[in-house]
This record gives structure tokens, C-alpha cells and sequence, in this order.
């Protein structure tokens, strides 16, 4: 792991009393640049209708500057669309809201067919209406949408005994990735791993004693490149093809399911709530067939019982390759979702969002970051660090 460089600007109290100056820093965003980036990333054309699905409260200053920079490229904005503010009142009928929300997102669904580019805002998510609206378009293949998760919806992630930086770190971190990616490198990086993945074996170890393998075969590969334009969503086939997170760094694949064996081995974890350790699941034909654990196997098997047939199905490989969302070497922690070059995830549960065989609902996302990564006989991740 390589430390990661930031840059970033603090409003520090300078002087005063003892008080004031043990203050915490905060990061000061900047918004107008953010927006002339999202924009540059959608590649908007004259004409095209742009709208922003916002939380109350969340990032209101990044707003203003999304809509002026829509304007002038000539695109049309359409304005903003606030999600109901969560939590709601604890006397609300959740009936009420389920009710409203079914007849919310198929009306939603009908006003907004002609919507060119949205963006997801923070706080915002899939579960509300007026993004499951804009999800059932988007599987028909109207439109695309950003998706702007920041912190709000749970991005970043400690590792086993250490804690998450302060927030403006964080935001420092995907600010940086945000505005100096190098978009087309990493693009061509991504393409050269699909390439390699297509008529080869993929195999993942690590210290703790992973050891799986599989097979894509011709399976949608999923290229989070930022890279959000019509011309290039519209060769998507599956959902999150017209799904583009900022920031970016991620390539996802459902492998062949009868093709994934072997095993995976877990730092510490959590498992319905309660702590695990020493955890092995072993795999054949895409289930787990057996699993082990030093601690905590109880909890395991509440989790995958509870979660059905797609508890113990093997959901996705995810691969980080952008160097400015890598792992820290000091007070490590693994940003935006293991996007960074070298994280690895191995997730479990519901594939069909990628193209895949596993329904159900359940995903668990599992993130590592020692791993090797091999595709036939070349090496691609070494220990964590992506090589080639």
C-alpha cells in the first residue's frame, strides 16, 4: 500500500483562547470546481435536460453551482427534487409511506421519461421514489445519472482496530480523487484487466489463506471510469452501466457462477452484528459448501440463514485501480466503497444487478487489502498493491 498524498485547504482559528483553538479543521470544499467536474463528466450536450435528486440539508452549496454549469453548456436544468428528509417522524405509518411512495414512483416514473442526466445527491438513494423512478427508466435504457454518494451513505470504511479519519480527511481524499483522476489512464488500465479476464482464469490469495478462483467468460464487465456521457452509457447492458459513481475507480464482474471454487478467508468481521474471527467459507459451483471460524460461528450462520440462497452465493468480484483512493500506509482505512488501487472486493448475495444468476435481495459487501490477483499467469495485484 502506498500512502496517499493530500491536498487539501483548512479554516483554522489562529490565536484566541485555548479553546477556540482546539477546534477540529474543516475541510473547505470546493464547490464550483466539483460541479464543472460532475458536468464535465456527464458530457452534456445543447438541449439535453439535467435534473438533481437531493436530500434536505445535504450539500445544498454544491446545488446552485451543478445548475449554472448545466447552463452553460446549453443544457437545460430542470431543477432539483427533494427525497422525503430521514429519519421522518417517528408517528408516521410506515403503510402510509410504502402506499405513497408505490404510487409516487410510477407517476415519477411517466414526468420524468424525457430526463437526459440526473444526479443522485447525498443522503439520496434508491429506496426513495423518485430514484426508483429514475432506476426504472434507466433499465429501459432512457437516460443516465451520477452517482454522488460523498460520506453520507456510508463510503468509507475502517480496518480490523483502526478507526476512520476525521471527516475532513475523508473529504479531502475524494475531493482530490474527484477533481485529478486521470480519467482516459485509468479507463485504458480497466480495459486491458477485462481484457486479460476474458479468456483466463482469475485467482485471488492472500496471507490469511484466501484462495478462490473463477471465470467471467462473457460476462458484462462493469467500468466505474467516471466516465458518465450518453454515448458511452448508451453501450451499457446492464443497470449500473448507466450508473456512474464519482468518485471512481472500480471494475465489477458477476463471474459464471459454477465456475467460482475455492476459499476466503476473513480478517475480522462482523456477522448479524456480532464480532467474528478466524472466518473461512468454502466454495463450489458459486455456494458456500462449508465455512469455519475461530469465533463467532454462530453468528455467521444466522446471517446466511436469514439471508436465503443468497447468503451463501458467491455475488461479484470488484477490483480498485484509481491511486488516489488507495489505502493509506499511516492510519490506513479503505476509501470510497475499495475503489483504490489494489482493493479488493469479494462480495456475497444478489448478482443480477451485474448480469448475473443470484436474486434475493441480500449483498454483503467483503473488502480486503492484502490480496493477489492473478489472470492466467500474469500477476495484476501483488499484496495489495496493483502492479500491473
Amino acid at each position: 500500500m502506498k500512502k496517499t498524498a493530500l491536498v487539501f485547504g483548512l479554516t483554522l482559528v489562529l490565536g484566541g483562547s485555548a479553546a477556540a483553538q482546539s477546534v477540529p479543521p474543516q475541510f473547505t470544499l470546493d464547490y464550483e470546481a466539483m460541479a464543472k467536474k460532475i458536468v464535465e463528466r456527464l458530457a452534456m450536450k445543447p438541449g439535453e435536460t439535467f435534473l438533481a435528486v437531493a436530500h434536505p440539508g445535504l450539500f445544498e452549496a454544491l446545488i446552485p453551482h451543478l445548475r449554472y454549469e448545466v447552463m452553460k453548456v446549453g443544457a437545460i436544468d430542470l431543477g432539483v427534487i427533494d427525497v422525503l428528509a430521514q429519519p421522518v417522524p417517528g408517528g408516521w405509518s410506515e403503510e402510509t409511506l410504502r402506499e405513497g411512495g408505490r404510487a409516487s414512483r410510477a407517476k415519477l416514473a411517466e414526468m420524468l421519461e424525457d430526463v437526459d442526466a440526473s444526479i443522485m445527491l447525498p443522503g439520496a438513494n434508491p429506496g426513495q421514489p423518485v430514484y426508483a423512478a429514475i432506476q426504472d427508466l434507466l433499465r429501459a435504457g432512457k437516460g443516465r445519472t451520477i452517482h454522488f454518494h460523498w460520506l453520507e451513505n456510508g463510503s468509507a470504511f475502517p480496518l480490523p482496530g483502526q478507526p476512520l479519519p476525521a471527516r475532513h480527511v475523508i473529504e479531502a481524499v475524494y475531493q482530490q480523487a474527484l477533481l485529478e483522476t486521470d480519467y482516459v489512464e485509468m479507463a485504458a488500465h480497466q480495459r486491458r484487466f477485462e481484457a486479460a479476464m476474458r479468456g483466463s482464469a482469475v485467482r485471488v490469495t492472500s496471507p490469511a489463506g484466501t484462495n478462490i478462483r473463477f471465470r467471467i467468460g462473457e460476462r458484462p464487465v462493469n467500468f466505474q471510469d467516471g466516465n458518465a456521457s450518453k454515448a458511452r452509457t448508451d453501450e451499457g447492458v446492464i443497470l449500473i452501466d448507466r450508473e456512474i459513481e464519482l468518485p471512481s475507480g472500480a471494475v465489477r464482474v458477476a463471474p459464471i457462477e459454477d465456475s467460482v471454487y475455492g476459499t476466503i478467508a476473513f480478517p475480522p468481521s462482523q456477522w448479524a452484528g456480532r464480532p467474528v474471527h478466524g472466518l473461512k467459507l468454502v466454495f463450489e459451483r458459486g455456494k458456500v459448501i462449508s465455512f469455519s471460524a475461530d469465533s463467532g460461528e454462530d453468528s455467521v450462520r444466522r446471517e446466511m440463514e436469514g439471508a436465503g440462497d443468497a447468503g451463501k452465493s458467491f455475488r461479484e468480484l470488484a477490483l480498485g485501480f484509481n491511486p488516489l483512493l488507495e489505502v493509506p500506509e499511516e492510519n490506513p482505512w479503505i476509501p470510497y466503497y475499495g475503489y483504490g488501487a489494489g482493493v479488493v472486493r469479494l462480495s456475497l448475495g444478489d448478482n443480477s444487478e451485474l448480469g448475473g444468476d443470484v436474486t434475493g435481495g441480500y449483498v454483503r459487501w467483503n473488502f480486503f487489502v492484502d490480496t493477489t490477483v492473478t489472470v492466467g499467469n500474469d500477476v495484476w495485484v501483488r499484496d495489495g498493491e496493483l502492479i500491473k
